[in-house]
């Protein structure tokens, strides 16, 4: 599989040594000093691009990837308030798409536990929801990606909460998120049901972003000869 890496920070050279493990190529990477390079000429043999930029720049980045047209696996959060455009333009120049806030396989694992989770618990009133998030100092948001993923599997399966709030300042009817952001942490995840009975308590420690990067090309090599919009769930068949 000939690979694009639009997006050469952290993440993307550890795509990079991901994919050259797992016997694929990279072609060509794209970062903030060779954007003459970003063209359809230049992605040509391009099966699949990988995308981790950052939330100002990941839209027209993935815009124009489809278009060129390229499958493209985004893992940038931040920017999903344009993601039904993104969809649309995917379907329109027949290609692929796929997005997750965390393509760790743990923690895909973890919203699935999470969403059944919550679905139990939605006759057990006395349980009321929490989650942490804790990270390095150089995440750009806050809360996670992730952890707003978790709190919206909470609100699809469970009647009384319709969204969530930063847990400096509550809100009724909300799922409060705690974030940290201390040392050089990958990224911890913690969902917490309390009641005055008892605590339970989930959980995902990444150890490094191997785990992301390895997600990233499993999906990568999903979508590649596919047309659609998909998700993790459909990649690790859930």
């Amino acid at each position: 599989m000939n690979i694009a890496i639009v997006g050469y920070g952290r993440m993307g050279h550890e795509v990079e040594e991901m994919a050259l493990k797992l016997g694929h190529k990279v072609l060509i990477k794209i970062d903030v000093d060779n954007q003459n390079d970003f063209t359809p000429e230049k992605f040509s043999d391009v099966d699949v691009v990988i995308e981790f930029t950052s939330p100002e720049t990941a839209f027209n980045n993935i815009v124009k990837c489809l278009e060129m047209p390229k499958p493209v696996v985004s893992g940038t959060t931040g920017w999903l308030r344009q993601y039904d455009e993104v969809v649309e333009i995917c379907k329109k120049n027949r290609t692929a798409f796929i997005h997750s806030s965390n393509f760790s396989i743990g923690v895909n694992i973890l919203f699935r536990l999470n969403n059944e989770l919550a679905r139990l618990m939605a006759g057990l009133r006395d349980y009321v929801p929490h989650i942490e998030e804790i990270h390095h100092t150089r995440k750009l948001d806050a809360p996670s990606g992730t952890a707003i993923t978790l709190a919206e599997g909470i609100k699809a399966q469970h009647p009384v909460y319709e969204g969530w709030c930063n847990a400096d300042n509550p809100v009724d009817k909300a799922i409060p998120i705690k974030s940290v952001r201390e040392g050089n942490i990958p990224g911890t995840h913690i969902v917490t049901w309390d009641s005055e009975i008892d605590t339970l308590s989930i959980r995902h420690d990444a150890k490094g972003r191997k785990g992301f990067a390895f997600g990233a090309i499993v999906a990568a090599e999903f979508i590649k000869s596919r047309r659609g919009v998909f998700t993790m769930n459909d990649v690790l068949s859930f």
